[in-house]
Formats: structure tokens, sequence, C-alpha cells
């Protein structure tokens, strides 16, 4: 498995649709953690995007269960940044491939 860093970028015109989608939201998150597949997540305290990290076989497979996200259903998430990440120390070091 790959961990993966992926950044969402929100617009200031997309509060709204976050809030009204952000309890599905949180559900599909607490349901990839039960799963293995989140390893963390939260919004950046200024508003302007988050920070979610994924196991995925493979960046396909990633961008399969992103598109299942409410986010973005809702287009909540204006842009996203996907990078393969390599925890070397810390408690997701064990993750690493």
């Amino acid at each position: 498995m790959t961990v993966f860093a992926v950044e969402y970028v929100y617009d200031a015109e997309s509060s709204d649709a976050r809030d009204a989608s952000r309890p599905a939201h949180r559900e599909w998150t607490a349901g990839l953690v039960r799963e293995g597949a989140l390893l963390a997540s939260g919004p950046y305290t200024d508003g302007a995007g988050a920070l979610l990290i994924f196991k995925a076989a493979d960046e396909k497979a990633l961008n399969e269960l992103l598109k299942q996200d409410p986010f973005a259903a809702a287009g909540a998430i204006s842009g996203t940044r996907t990078s393969v990440w390599a925890p070397l120390t810390g408690l997701l070091a064990d993750h690493a491939a």
C-alpha cells in the first residue's frame, strides 16, 4: 500500500456547500478510518482547505475513493493536490511502503 497526502482547496464561496455536506463527509471519513484507508484528516485553521492522509493500492484507487467524498459531490472542493508521501518517523511511519 502507498501513503498519499491529499490537500483539498476550498473557495470562500463553497462554505454553504461544505456546511450542508459536512455531516455526510465526516461519516464518509469515519468509515474510511474504520476500513484503514484514511490515516488522518482535518481542515486547515484558516478555512482554505484540508489535509487528508490515505493508504491506497495506487493513485487510481485513491482517485476512486476521492470521487465518493460528499464534499466532491457538493462541489465544495475547488482543487486538490495529491502526493505520494513516505512518513519515516512518528505515528504514521509504520504505514510507509
